[in-house]
């Protein structure tokens, strides 16, 4: 495995709409591999595969509560309700958070590293702002899009979770 380099603003690969996965071959599981290596290692929350500049729909997320990685392939957001202000930063922009509006809860659907389809629920949690900054990810959307201002970005001491 190994560590890749996490793309930051302004990269115009972080404004690329991500490609559809159409097989799931050694390339994209060496992928899904290294891009969990490397969100351990910068000791992140989520990575969508834009990050690492590889266009591609996929998403791997880490709460710190668990041990196990949810590997999110061409997922797509299938319902969302409710609102509620959240303070997010992201591996790509370092150094920086701020709050936003984001649902209060959200339901995803996917195919796992396997191909399974997934279905993932998430109410007012860590998981369900990841799930909608990934997916916004790989939409070529960053969570700074949805400030008024970015003077209301908040400069921090170390890199921000996503």
């Amino acid at each position: 495995m190994a560590v890749l380099k996490i793309h930051t603003n302004p990269d115009p690969i972080l404004r690329t709409k991500a490609k559809k996965v159409t097989r799931l071959d050694e390339f994209v599981q060496k992928l899904i591999d290294n891009m969990i290596e490397t969100l351990d290692v910068a000791q992140g929350v989520g990575l969508a595969a834009n990050q690492v500049g590889v266009p591609l729909r996929i998403v791997v997320i880490r709460l710190p509560e668990d041990e196990e990685v949810l590997v999110l392939i061409n997922p797509e957001v299938v319902e969302k309700t409710g609102e509620r202000r959240v303070i997010e930063g992201c591996l790509s922009i370092p150094g920086y958070q701020a709050e936003i509006t984001r649902a209060y809860s959200v339901k995803v659907k996917a195919r796992d590293r396997h191909g399974k389809l997934i279905r993932k629920k998430a109410i007012d949690n860590l998981l369900a702002n990841c799930m909608e900054h990934e997916i916004d990810h790989l939409n070529g959307i960053l969570y700074t899009d949805y400030l008024s201002d970015t003077d209301k970005l908040l400069k921090v001491d170390s890199n921000p979770k996503e």
